[in-house]
C-alpha cells in the first residue's frame, strides 16, 4: 500500500481513473437480485468484507509511506466471482480509509494495484482453466488458486515499484537489486493463504464457490470403454 504523498498528482488522477470505472462497471454487473435474496450470498460477502479488512489491517507500516500486507484477493474473487469481489475489496478499502489507515486520495492507485490487478490476474486464471475443461480439482486449486496468487504478488510488487521510481518521491534502497532474491518470501505466503482457502472450500463447502464447476470436477470418474455423457 503507497501513501499519498509519495506519489505524484498526475498518478493519483491516473489511478483514479482506472479504479472509477471499473468499479462502476464492476457494481453494474454485479447479481444484486440474486445477492437481495440469497441469505448465503449476503453472509458470504459480509464475511468475505470483514476477513478482507482484518486481513489489510495486519500489516507493517515502514517510515517511507509505504506498508506491506498480504492480499487476498484471489480466494476473494474465486468465490464471489469478479464484481462482488470488486465490490466487496471496495467496502474493505474505505473502512481503511474511515479509519485513517489509508489516504483517501491515493485509494485509486492502492485499489488498482491490490484490488483490480489480482481480480484480473485470477479471473483470467480461472477463465484458462475452464477452457481446459480439467476434470482433477489440482488442476483448479493450483492454477487458480497458487498460482493466481502467486503472480498477482509478484505483478503488484512490480507495478508498485515501478510506479514509486517514475514519481522519484520514494528513496530507492540500495539493496534493491538484492530485492529480487526476497521475493520468494512475499510471493509463497500469499500464495499458501489463498490456496488454502480455496483447498478448504473445495474440499468442504464447494457450492461456496462461484467459479468451481462442481459438475466436471467432483463427478464420479467414468473409465474409457464407458459411454461419455
Amino acid at each position: 500500500m503507497i501513501g499519498a504523498e509519495l506519489l505524484s498528482p498526475q498518478s493519483l488522477t491516473v489511478g483514479w481513473l482506472i479504479y472509477a470505472p471499473v468499479v462502476i462497471w464492476a457494481v453494474c454487473r454485479a447479481p444484486w437480485v440474486e445477492l437481495f435474496s440469497d441469505s448465503r450470498r449476503q453472509h458470504l460477502l459480509f464475511g468475505t468484507v470483514f476477513a478482507l479488512f482484518m486481513l489489510w489491517l495486519v500489516r507493517r507500516d515502514f517510515d517511507t509511506g509505504v506498508s506491506y500486507h498480504f492480499i487476498g484477493m484471489t480466494a476473494v474473487t474465486l468465490l464471489l466471482d469478479w464484481p462482488l469481489a470488486i465490490v466487496g475489496g471496495l467496502v474493505a478499502q474505505a473502512g481503511l480509509v474511515l479509519l485513517g489507515r489509508q489516504d483517501m486520495a491515493a485509494m485509486g492507485v492502492n485499489g488498482a494495484l491490490l484490488i483490480l490487478l489480482p481480480v484480473l490476474v485470477t479471473e483470467c486464471c480461472a477463465i484458462l482453466v475452464e477452457r481446459a475443461q480439467p476434470r482433477n480439482p489440482f488442476v483448479y486449486i493450483f492454477c487458480s488458486g497458487f498460482f493466481a496468487a502467486a503472480l498477482s504478488a509478484l505483478l503488484c510488487l512490480i507495478l508498485t515499484l515501478t510506479l514509486l521510481w517514475y514519481d522519484e518521491r520514494f528513496a530507492m534502497p540500495y539493496w534493491l537489486i538484492d530485492f529480487v532474491g526476497y521475493l520468494w518470501l512475499l510471493i509463497f505466503p500469499e500464495a499458501f493463504i489463498n490456496g488454502m482457502v480455496v483447498s478448504a472450500l473445495v474440499v468442504f463447502c464447494p457450492e461456496w464457490l462461484e467459479t468451481f464447476n462442481r459438475t466436471r470436477y467432483l463427478s464420479a470418474p467414468w473409465k474409457d470403454d464407458d459411454p461419455k455423457p
